[in-house]
């Protein structure tokens, strides 16, 4: 069941998402609870922003602003301003708006996203 509500309380899945959004190298799953948009991405390994979501987003840099968690994989994120970090499964990361990212290694990366998936690889 995609959505089910019981007394003011909401649930949905990714695996039937209110929206589903793929790009080059990747996809987007989102769903819409409790007045929240929450996206899990999907990015496979050769996934980097600048080439597969610029032409999409039609913007220098990644202009979404995330606060999320890793599930797996690894992605190296670099500011505008050159300052850059990498996430690991397992982390938290809050990543302003103003960056590229791309795919470490091999493995898949999957991020659920709270707060910047909402306009994510939606078309200028």
């Amino acid at each position: 069941m995609a959505t089910r509500a019981t007394k003011g309380m909401e649930r949905k899945s990714f695996s039937s998402p209110d929206e589903r959004r793929p790009f080059d190298k990747g996809s987007l799953e989102v769903v819409n609870v409790g007045g929240s948009t929450i996206g899990r991405g999907t990015f496979q390994p050769g996934f980097k922003w600048s080439e597969c979501v610029k032409p999409i987003a039609k913007t220098h840099s990644c202009e979404a602003r995330h606060l999320g968690y890793m599930v797996s994989g690894r992605m190296k994120i670099v500011m505008d301003d050159g300052s850059e970090m990498e996430v690991a499964p397992g982390e938290a990361a809050f990543i302003p708006a103003g960056h590229d990212a791309w795919v470490v290694g091999k493995e898949p990366c999957v991020f659920i996203d709270f707060s910047g998936f909402a306009e994510y690889a939606k078309k200028a």
